[in-house]
């Protein structure tokens, strides 16, 4: 196989929570343009028909679907739905998630509970039900979960109160290991991605206060940009990648490696 021909994804359909804006509209627009039709689904349908008639009007075939990932029965559904426009489920990119602000000892324990609840069971019920069709067919498939570098490192106290946030990215980085023994056998590669600090409706407050602070700390000197991430996912989903699983890409900058 020609190694440019290793990143294609013609023929294949691929699921992408929260992919109605940020790092999730990005990741399916970067999955769209290499051939794969794309499934974009969140709370927000409104935001998701807005990316899929972007990704149309570019020659790509998308579908916007609502779904709140912390329900079975709706995540059920929008797999179900895939398989019937698409025929299949051959990628998931888990990037729906939520945070909240607060120092520990002030967190309140619902805003904790909610974070862990999209985050960590939210990634894993979307797996699941693509996982056990992605078994049942016998072609394989790709789960890509979208962690972050603050599953790696505690958050700095000055700006980067976040301990509920930065407790659910390490659980997903430790599931990601977990399916990936598990589902080894089945040809289901399971890996994540940890991104650094890229611009978003999630951390744009953040960076608007912080942000000269922030950079600093970052030894390239910048954020991250969209086409940042575009290759990692396209990597991830591709032949390309068919000898790595259970393994985590940190997309940062340098951040994590002072």
């Amino acid at each position: 196989m020609n190694s440019l021909d290793l990143f294609r994804l013609e023929g294949k359909t691929a699921i992408v929570t929260g992919g109605g804006r940020g790092l999730g509209q990005h990741m399916a627009e970067g999955l769209a343009e290499a051939g794969a039709k794309v499934v974009l689904c969140s709370r927000n349908l409104e935001a998701c028909q807005e990316v899929k008639e972007a990704i149309e009007a570019k020659g790509g075939e998308a579908l916007a679907l609502a779904c709140d990932v912390t329900n079975p029965d709706e995540v059920e559904r929008v797999v179900a739905t895939t398989e019937e426009a698409f025929g299949s489920v051959d990628i998931v990119v888990n990037n729906s998630g939520t945070t909240w602000g607060a120092p520990p000892e002030e967190m309140p324990v619902d805003r904790f509970e909610r974070v862990m609840d999209v985050n960590v069971k939210g990634t894993f019920l979307m797996t699941q039900a693509a996982g056990r069709r992605m078994i049942q067919r016998g072609t394989g498939g790709r789960i890509i979960n979208i962690a972050s570098v603050a599953g790696l490192v505690g958050g700095h106290p000055e700006y980067m109160q976040t301990v509920g946030y930065n407790a659910s990215k390490g659980a997903v980085i430790t599931m990601t290991k977990d399916l990936a023994v598990n589902w080894a056998r089945h040809n289901i590669q399971v890996n994540a991605i940890a991104p650094g600090w890229f611009p978003s409706k999630m951390s744009r407050p953040l960076l608007d206060r912080h942000g000269e602070r922030m950079l600093s700390h970052i030894p390239m000197a910048r954020f991250g940009k969209p086409e940042d991430l575009k290759g990692v996912v396209v990597f991830l989903a591709s032949p390309a990648a068919a000898y790595i699983t259970g393994q985590v890409i940190v997309v940062d900058g340098g951040l994590t490696a002072w």
